[in-house]
Parts: C-alpha cells; structure tokens; sequence
C-alpha cells in the first residue's frame, strides 16, 4: 500500500507521458528535415557499416480497433502487391545513397500485416532487400506474424527468406475483450501458428500483450498469460495498452466505461509480470521479458541494452533505415520519417523523389538527454561518470540537471556514488522520471497514460 500510495501522490496514475522509443519522441517531428539532407545524412556513412532496416507494410484484412498504428484495410492483394514494387524503387533509390559495403545487422518487417504478403511477394521483396544489403554474421530477420493471417505457403517462403524471429500479436484470449477490441483470434487458432513457426525451424518467437484493455480483470490477465506460457515464447512484450482516440479514430469503437484506471492498470501489469517472473522469464526494461538464455537477456546483463522504435532490442548499430510509408529512420545526425499517408509515399517514390516529409536535427543536447532517457528505460539507473566523460558534461551541470529529479521523486529516485537510480519500488514511473529529463514541451494530451 505504501508503493502505491508514493505513486499516487507523484502523480502517475493521472499522468501521460511519451514512450521513449526515440528522443526526441516522434511527437516532436517537424518539416526542418527533407530527401536532400536525408542524403547527406545517407552519404555520411561509411563503407561496410552494419545497418538495422525496418519495413513498413501497411495493409491489414482487419482494422483492429485498439491499435493505432499506421495503417489502412483492404480485402484485395492488388494495393498490396502495388505498393512492393514502390518499395523495391524505393530500396533501389536507398541504394544509391548510400556508400558500399553496407550490409544488415537487422532486419525487421512490420506493419499493418506483413504475413500477408503472398509467397511470391515475400521472396521478390526478401531477394531484392538480400541483393541491396546482404545480412551480416550473427544478423537477425523477424517477421510480424497476423496469426489470422498466415497458411503453410507463406511461411515457407518466410523461413527459405532465412526468417530468424517471429513476432505475433496475441493482446488478451479472452473472448469477451477480443470482442471489445475488434479482434477476435482463438487460442486454438494461435496455437496452429505458432505450430507452423515451429514446423519451419523459426527458433526466435516473441509475442505481444496489451494490459489496460476493455473488461480486464486480474483473473483474465492471468488466465492470458498462463495461456501464452503454453505456447513456450522466448520473448513477451507487455504492453499498456494507449488510449488515443484523438489520434487512432478507431479507437472510438473501444468501450471507454469499461476501461480500467490507472491503479487497476498498474494491478494488471503486475500480475502478467509475476507469473513471467515465476516461469523462468528475466524482466527487459518498463514491459519486456525474456528467457535468461536469449539476446537480450544477455545484453541486459551486459549493459548493452537499447531501445528504439521496435522497443527494446541488441542491435548496436547506430543507423537504423525506414523503408515504406510512415517508416522513421535514424542516423547519428537525427531522425526522418516517410509521408504517412501511402498514396503520398508511393506518389514521392513514383516520381523519383525521397518520400521523407518530416523529422528532427539532433541539436547539441540532444545526445546527452537522449543517452540518459535511454539508460533510464534500459537499466533504471544512469552512470553520471559515463555521461560526464562522453559528453563534456561537468559536475555542475550534471547537478542541475539531475537535481530536480531528486526532489521531485524521493525517495524513489536516489543517489548512490556516481549512479543516479530508480529503486523497484518507484520502476512504474520510469516514463515520468524520464519525461523530467525531456526538454521538449508535449501538447496536453499527446501521449498516452504513464502506467
């Protein structure tokens, strides 16, 4: 009762906060960024650098309601298979930027539906991806899988694209939520994906759940998670889920009466993350778990855990390419995202043009503020004697920075040597903690709830 009560005179349950796959968040994105200087940006690169590559495919056969990613129904592969040969321009256009030698590091697919790709679609898109920028040792393919939305064929042409990680959304089994959020996808049905996975030799499996739904109980969120635990992930990503009608005009469809506040959500969390923690999982940052034999288990224990806009991830690489629609890509001079409305991307494309349509230059602080958000959501602490030596921070500077949190957080947030820390009792509010390093102003109402 005395964690909850420190939580909730910080403010959290009522509070919105971004979060901090990027800094600074996407939100803060303007039209400062274009193709030209995305080029130099592109030509900066040196020769064999490894490269992470994300691929947007946006389509989906259903609109699930709750979510409020980029993208847009249809019930004919025609757009679909359309909408790959832009991106096969697209890729040949990023290609020529770019200097030789680069080769992959990751390479993601995500969506919208990736798996409905058809067979030929995924080897022509997989073959000229492989043709461009070859996969480096040790380099990782994951695939989104729609368990709805997958048959023997298409994973078969998946694992022969040398898919290494399959990443299905599950978000709750209970058919009363599903029902609520636009989604239904049985167990049974689940199940046989994850069976056809397996059968293909796909070693890597994550999954997705979201706590905050509609009509969530702890009793449901328990009966979810021991459910998914029989499907044997390695990876589960646990998260809250965001209200954002503003923004996801879905979103209207989700029963809002039915929603569970910011204390019932905290409840929720906590429930999935004892029963992961008491099946063998290792907790990853705010809302991953994983098995303690996998990647990144092992770069968490190493401390070199990162995060970007896939959550939290190994991969060091230090560029990471968007490729589609609404796709962001980072460089070590800032960030650059695609149009998000396809017909604008494919129309930029078809004309020769670079698609990007808005971003951010890093300006100076920038790195240092991002490099402590990032140590923060990674590993609960941050190492001042890291941050002064990387960045030419002083001692007093440091002090002015990390003061305030030390008011506004104790006894939460502490002081030990030369590590500013988040103690478990205060981890829930990670994303606040964060938000006071974050000198960028939000619109009331930008970002989702901080728990």
């Amino acid at each position: 009762m005395e964690q909850i009560s420190q939580l909730r005179r910080a403010g959290l349950f009522e509070a919105r906060a971004p979060r901090y796959t990027s800094y600074p968040p996407a939100t803060q994105f303007g039209p400062g960024v274009d193709g030209d200087l995305v080029g130099d940006w592109m030509g900066a690169i040196l020769p064999g650098t490894a490269v992470s590559l994300y691929v947007h495919v946006p389509f989906c056969k259903r609109l699930c309601w709750f979510c409020a990613c980029r993208t847009q129904g249809t019930q004919s592969l025609a757009p679909v298979a359309a909408y790959v040969e832009t991106l096969l321009v697209e890729l040949r256009q990023m290609r020529r930027r770019l200097p030789q030698g680069v080769v992959l590091s990751r390479l993601h697919w995500g969506g919208g539906t990736p798996s409905l790709l058809t067979p030929a679609l995924v080897r022509k898109l997989a073959g000229a991806i492989f043709e461009a920028f070859p996969m480096a040792p040790g380099g990782e393919f994951s695939v989104e899988i729609d368990p709805t939305e997958i048959d023997a064929p298409r994973m078969a042409a998946l694992a022969e694209a040398g898919m290494t990680r399959a990443s299905i959304g599950v978000q709750d089994f209970d058919p009363l939520i599903q029902e609520a959020i636009g989604r239904p996808q049985s167990f049974a049905l689940t199940a046989e994906a994850v069976r056809l996975i397996r059968d293909h030799g796909i070693a890597g499996l994550n999954a997705d759940i979201l706590y905050g739904l509609p009509h969530q109980t702890g009793a449901r969120m328990a009966e979810t998670v021991q459910q998914l635990l029989a499907l044997a992930p390695d990876r589960v990503a646990l998260y809250g889920y965001a209200h954002v009608p503003w923004m996801s005009k879905r979103q209207v469809m989700i029963p809002e009466a039915a929603l569970p506040d910011g204390e019932a959500r905290l409840a929720l969390f906590d429930t999935a993350r004892a029963l992961f923690l008491q099946d063998g999982f290792r907790q990853i940052g705010i809302d991953h778990f994983s098995r303690p034999h996998d990647r990144l288990a092992l770069a968490a224990g190493q401390g070199q855990l990162r995060r970007n806009f896939q959550g939290y991830t190994d991969d060091a690489a230090q560029v990471l390419l968007g490729l589609g629609a609404s796709s962001i890509s980072r460089y070590p001079q800032g960030y650059a995202q695609n149009a998000p409305a396809t017909g604008v991307y494919v129309g930029a494309v078809r004309s020769g043009r670079a698609p990007v349509t808005r971003g951010h230059a890093f300006r100076a602080e920038d790195a240092w503020r991002g490099r402590m958000i990032e140590a923060l959501m990674c590993d609960f602490r941050i190492d001042l004697d890291e941050i002064r030596d990387r960045f030419c921070l002083s001692i007093d500077q440091q002090g002015l920075i990390y003061a305030p949190l030390l008011r506004r957080f104790a006894p939460v947030v502490v002081l030990e040597g030369g590590t500013l820390r988040i103690t478990p009792e205060g981890q829930p509010m990670t994303r606040l903690v964060a938000q006071a390093l974050d000198s960028y102003a939000a619109a009331e109402g930008s970002h989702s709830s901080a728990v």
